[in-house]
């Protein structure tokens, strides 16, 4: 169920289709360093399908990966929650995102995000267990932490 109430099953969505999309993105990947293309596609709530690739840099920090281009491209063209994510590689294989890439998906999606992995499709509970979120800021936020108590503790400023 993503935040908007959207409820999405594994056989709602059309997995290859979605995969044909990553796989498209490949040839838009722009690889001159690791020769590594990623593309990636995911299906919104609303319907729409977002696509993204890896750019890379020769100063590797500042590389964007496919991840990072699908968020953008889901915020450039209405924003909404991913519901169903899929990755391939060069050789349009399944390949799974890597750590800041889950992070970053659960951020857009939820817990309830179907993404397809090597060992077929999991939600994002499973793929990022006890993951970290915006709720946890609002809940962590509120919690009552004397400020003294802090700065006592050497936690503080």
């Amino acid at each position: 169920m993503s935040e908007q109430g959207v409820a999405v099953r594994e056989s709602d969505v059309d997995w290859e289709a979605l995969r044909a999309a990553a796989r498209g993105m490949l040839e838009r990947a722009y690889v001159p360093y690791s020769r590594f293309p990623v593309g990636v596609a995911a299906l919104v709530d609303d319907g729409r399908v977002v696509t993204g690739c890896n750019v890379e840099n020769a100063s590797y920090g500042v590389t964007l990966c496919a991840e990072c281009s699908l968020v953008s491209m889901l915020h450039v063209t209405g924003g909404g929650r991913l519901v169903a994510f899929t990755c391939v590689d060069g050789h349009g294989n399944v390949l799974a995102p890597c750590g800041r890439c889950r992070q970053l998906l659960y951020e857009h999606g939820g817990p309830g995000l179907l993404v397809e992995t090597v060992r077929g499709v999991r939600p994002m509970s499973e793929v990022l267990p006890d993951a970290f979120g915006p709720v946890d800021l609002v809940e962590r936020a509120s919690a009552d932490v004397p400020a003294g108590d802090a700065a006592e503790e050497g936690k503080g400023t």
